[in-house]
């Protein structure tokens, strides 16, 4: 019996403990790319209202995707003027490049983004971020399609993001609900472990991002929020769809192959510290039932189809025979894959051999049946032959099951797993270097540069010479722990009463 005890890289979820810390707990990106107009009023915006409704510490960092206009100088001038406020040039453009790269460097525990025009209601700021404080959830988006969502915009956005979102329904089996809205959070520990899985630098990377977590089994919160369409955005609606499009069909890909490891980017069963002892909580029988049946079905259509091929040929046990063998290695590879959610190729040679025993078990079942037709009825008509066989398929299969869930695809034995993929180690994660800042505009790192660690209230930071480090790390080499103690800005704010 499979269960949900199963090693992964992250720990239970935990609410973050308010303590002393100078950390910020949120730090909000903006990315930008030209908006020397729009980022100002912006910036001061959701600073006026993150000290007026937000209880903690927070950063708002400006993720400039080489710009060529007076944004960098807007940047600057931002992050001098507000305490705040930190900037942070890339040299190539990409709003999930941005994302990647401030998110793996930074030090706040929750890490949230929004779309420089602000057309999501900043009151759905803090419903977005506090399921992540509280740890009961490890991502957060906001949801224009929400039936309480309030939105305002044209019927051709409308009808391009209702198409999208179902493809993602029918091709990827997403179920939440908006996967473009510009408004999201992610907890620091979760991004650690994530991100290195997620390839798209662009307008996919939310997208890949979210149908990743929730495949492997991360909790997703869905805010609904009022949204007002900017009618200046310089969104090039035709060449991202095609964009999102190639990136469904080349995710859709992977997960169908089984590469991407994402059984090491699990929570374990019992997010309470009470629950985490429980042993052998099963994962979706009732999913797995139901996966089993359409695939046994798919099976039978296949085998009766090869049988009626092959007896045009030969005898029906010689027929039976070939039939059931073909449809034996077709059953096995995709019970491994979609009933039981084995991933990669490591084992598949053993489960084969353990299928083609259960298909001997079945191939005995079917052949004393037609046996013993055979010895009722000296030539019986085909019809008979195939519902014989169908009967005798449908006892196969309930022992076919048993059989697969004991035996063929057990409970993994986590003593002799490997060590959990962490964002450090994954093969698949982009290395960043971190170059000197230039003469001509000393504020700015080079690309993919970590962010500056704020040292005092007047703005000075360490700066770095030449190093490198993987999404995920921080500057100086380490993890930081995602739970680390909390400050809230207002002292009356924290209840001597409360242990917490």
């Amino acid at each position: 019996m499979r269960t949900d005890t199963s090693p992964g890289t992250l720990p239970a979820r935990e609410h973050l403990p308010a303590g002393d810390a100078g950390t910020p707990v949120l730090d909000v990106v903006i990315p930008v790319y030209n908006e020397e107009k729009d980022l100002q009023p912006c910036v001061l915006r959701l600073h006026e209202h993150l000290k007026r409704t937000f209880p903690y510490a927070f950063r708002i960092t400006i993720a400039d995707n080489a710009s060529i206009d007076t944004t960098p100088q807007v940047s600057a001038r931002l992050e001098s003027e507000i305490p705040e406020v930190t900037s942070f040039r890339l040299e190539q453009k990409g709003r999930g490049r941005a994302l990647r790269t401030v998110w793996s460097a930074s030090d706040a525990p929750i890490l949230a983004y929004m779309d420089v025009d602000l057309s999501t209601d900043l009151n759905a700021l803090l419903p977005l971020v506090a399921p992540l404080i509280s740890g009961h959830s490890d991502l957060a988006i906001g949801s224009r399609l929400a039936r309480s969502s309030r939105v305002v915009r044209g019927a051709k956005r409308e009808f391009i993001s209702r198409t999208y979102n179902l493809i993602l329904r029918g091709s990827l089996q997403a179920r939440f609900s908006d996967a473009q809205c510009g408004f999201k959070a992610i907890r620091r520990d979760v991004a650690q472990a994530l991100l290195p899985l997620v390839e798209d630098t662009g307008w996919f990377f939310d997208t890949e991002m979210l149908v990743l977590a929730e495949r492997a089994g991360l909790r997703i919160h869905e805010v609904p929020v009022d949204w007002v369409d900017d009618p200046n955005s310089t969104v090039h609606i035709v060449r991202t769809a095609t964009e999102d499009l190639k990136g469904v069909w080349r995710v859709g890909k992977a997960l169908a192959s089984g590469s991407l490891p994402l059984d090491r980017v699990t929570r374990p069963f019992g997010d309470d510290p009470r629950d985490r002892d429980i042993q052998d909580v099963p994962k979706g029988l009732a999913r797995q039932l139901v996966g089993f049946c359409v695939v046994g079905g798919l099976s039978t259509l296949f085998y009766l189809v090869l049988y009626s091929l092959f007896r045009q040929f030969g005898g029906s046990q010689v027929a039976n025979a070939l039939a059931l063998l073909v449809s034996a290695v077709a059953n096995t590879a995709a019970n491994r894959r979609l009933t039981f959610g084995v991933r990669g190729r490591g084992g598949a040679v053993r489960h084969q051999a353990q299928g083609l025993v259960v298909f001997a078990i079945g191939l005995a079942l079917t052949s004393g049946s037609l046996a013993a037709l055979n010895a009722a009825s000296s030539d019986p008509a085909h019809s008979t032959e195939l519902a014989v066989l169908v009967a005798a398929n449908l006892a196969a299969t309930v022992l076919r099951f048993l059989l697969f869930r004991a035996w063929v695809f057990p409970d993994r034995d986590d003593s002799a797993e490997e060590p959990p993929l962490t964002a450090l180690e994954s093969p698949s994660s982009p290395t960043y270097a971190t170059a000197p800042q230039s003469p001509q505009h000393p504020q700015y790192p080079g690309s993919y540069a970590p962010l500056p660690q704020r040292q005092s209230q007047q703005g000075t930071y360490d700066t770095a010479s030449t190093t490198q480090f993987r999404a995920g790390e921080a500057a100086d080499g380490t993890w930081r722990d995602a739970t680390m103690q909390l400050q809230p800005v207002r002292p009356h704010d924290t209840d001597p009463r409360n242990s917490r």
